[in-house]
């Protein structure tokens, strides 16, 4: 194609491609502007936040008695319906009383001809006395007489003990219930012959007005319960499942002695007044232990943190609407709602969703979202309560 051309059009055209690449060669092209990452956001608040601790337990009765007789005889009345409440004092069992009440008689007859025994043998033992003073009988004979009559002493006290116990037995006919409680399933029937604490029990009764609710937490948990718990009462909160109704409100009553080796877990039991008898013996309950109140609490949305290499953090919304990764410590956490007790401060805008396309110093746009409301809290599996 050059050839064509005059000599000087060629030259012409080979100087200006050389200056065309080296045009080209010297120009850059301009950097694709970052995109910006639409995330939802919330403000760290501050409030007082309850220190608590999660468990489950199992309500028992306030005291348990098995009810038995301690004669043998025939079942001869039932004072009370099965299920009824009975209140303590009240008359429950009747027992046939006819065999021992001829058995306290025959007691108290025997008593009465031996006392009048023993006060005749004591008159000839004074006679005795009297003839032994004038040398009528000697030292031998009155001595004997007053072994005699030491001896029908004896068997007067003696026949007395055996008409006290007759008596006894006598009151053993009838069963009074010991405690306020409720009845369970009545074992033996009226018109039943029975023996002296025999098994089954007549019947047990349950005491549930106050009732108890036993649950166990993580020994790590015991230092923690032991310091709260010497400064006042602690409270417990039992939750009933598909009780639509307020949780039921007590007190820890019981720390157990020792740590099960076996579970690594201690045993505690709260008490409650159950007048309204939401709570019953054997029912499964949720509990919540609250130890302490922290106040001014910095709170953010528990999906807010994050995990990194170098542990927990979450993206900060500066004022330039671009983030920043921040490091925190989580004191607790529970029900979507994270104590933060190191890195944040009152009023800081966190990201809580949009975070895997974030990085720092990336720009974002605040989406309208839904806050989730705080919630009840508890110490993380990671973190000891008060820290």
């Amino acid at each position: 194609m050059f050839l064509s051309l005059p000599r000087n059009a060629k030259l012409a055209v080979l100087l200006g491609s050389l200056a065309l690449l080296a045009a080209c060669s010297t120009t850059k092209a301009a950097p694709a502007a970052k995109p910006v990452v639409p995330v939802l956001a919330a403000a760290v608040e501050q409030r007082d936040v309850p220190l608590q601790i999660r468990g489950i337990g199992a309500v028992e009765a306030y005291s348990t008695v098995s009810v038995k007789t301690q004669i043998t005889g025939e079942l001869t009345g039932v004072y009370f319906k099965e299920g009824a409440d009975v209140k303590k004092g009240q008359l429950i069992f009747t027992l046939d009383k006819r065999p021992l009440e001829g058995d306290l008689k025959r007691a108290e007859s025997t008593l009465a001809k031996d006392v009048a025994q023993a006060a005749n043998t004591r008159a000839q033992q004074r006679r005795y006395n009297a003839l032994m003073q004038a040398g009528v009988v000697s030292r031998e004979e009155y001595d004997r007489m007053e072994s005699e009559a030491a001896a029908m002493d004896a068997t007067a006290s003696a026949d007395q003990a055996a008409v006290e116990n007759a008596r006894v037995q006598l009151q053993y006919t009838s069963l009074y219930s010991p405690i306020n409680g409720r009845t369970g399933n009545l074992i033996v029937h009226q018109g039943n012959m029975i023996k002296a604490n025999d098994v089954p029990a007549l019947v047990n009764i349950n005491q549930v007005e106050p009732i108890y609710v036993t649950f166990t937490v993580p020994e790590q948990n015991l230092a923690d319960i032991k310091k709260y718990s010497a400064m006042g009462a602690l409270s417990v909160t039992a939750m009933i499942p598909g009780d639509t109704r307020p949780p039921v409100v007590g007190k820890l009553s019981f720390l157990d002695n020792s740590v099960d080796q076996m579970t690594g877990t201690i045993k505690l039991k709260g008490i409650f007044e159950n007048a309204d008898r939401r709570l019953w013996p054997g029912q499964f309950v949720n509990t919540i232990l609250t130890l302490s109140t922290q106040s001014n609490a910095l709170v953010v949305p528990s999906q807010a943190v994050q995990n990194g290499q170098q542990g927990q953090f979450v993206f900060v919304i500066k004022d330039d609407s671009t983030v920043d990764a921040r490091p925190v410590t989580i004191s607790q956490s529970r029900e979507g709602q994270a104590v933060v007790a190191k890195g944040l401060a009152v009023g800081e805008r966190v990201v809580i969703d949009g975070q895997l396309r974030l990085v720092p110093g990336s720009k974002v746009e605040i989406k309208t979202g839904i806050t989730p409301q705080p919630g009840s809290l508890a110490p993380a599996a990671d973190a000891k309560p008060g820290l």
